[in-house]
């Protein structure tokens, strides 16, 4: 190789082939696509996972497990330490008013308060879920834990 050769063939950008354009340009008369099928017809569009003729990989590898994620309950989590940051001493915590704070994100259709952090406030929680852990640090910091959906 020399210096010459080193960039030779790096373009910045390529013209598009022009198919059909004559027996001359090397892609005319069926512009590349062959003769009869329907891969020579306009619109065809080969499927996903197509390999040409050779059993799919999604049909030789065999079908294993199961699950019922898309059937679980979305839980949002918020943890004690996020409450003693957004909470003033006696405050009364619900599921709305963590939400539009921000400590509760995305769409759920439970919250569970965790345990995780310090509490040093009394506050009045309401969720749906509550750690053991939360349960005892809510209760003695003075505040009262309440489960909504066990009335």
């Amino acid at each position: 190789m020399m210096i010459h050769d080193v960039n030779v063939g790096i373009v910045g950008s390529r013209a598009r082939k022009r198919v059909g354009r004559g027996i001359g340009s090397g892609h005319g008369k069926t512009s590349g696509r062959g003769h009869k099928g329907c891969a020579s017809r306009s619109g065809y569009k080969r499927s996903l996972g197509h390999e040409g003729g050779q059993t799919p990989l999604v049909r030789r590898i065999a079908k294993r497990g199961f699950n019922n994620r898309q059937f679980a309950t979305v839980v949002a989590e918020v943890n004690l330490f996020a409450l003693e940051a957004s909470y003033d001493n006696g405050a009364v915590v619900t599921v709305e008013n963590m939400v539009e704070k921000g400590l509760a994100k995305g769409r759920f259709e439970e919250c569970k308060i965790l345990g995780q952090g310090e509490l040093t406030k009394a506050l009045t929680v309401s969720a749906h879920r509550f750690s053991k852990s939360a349960i005892d640090k809510i209760v003695k910091a003075g505040g009262t834990a309440t489960l909504l959906g066990a009335e």
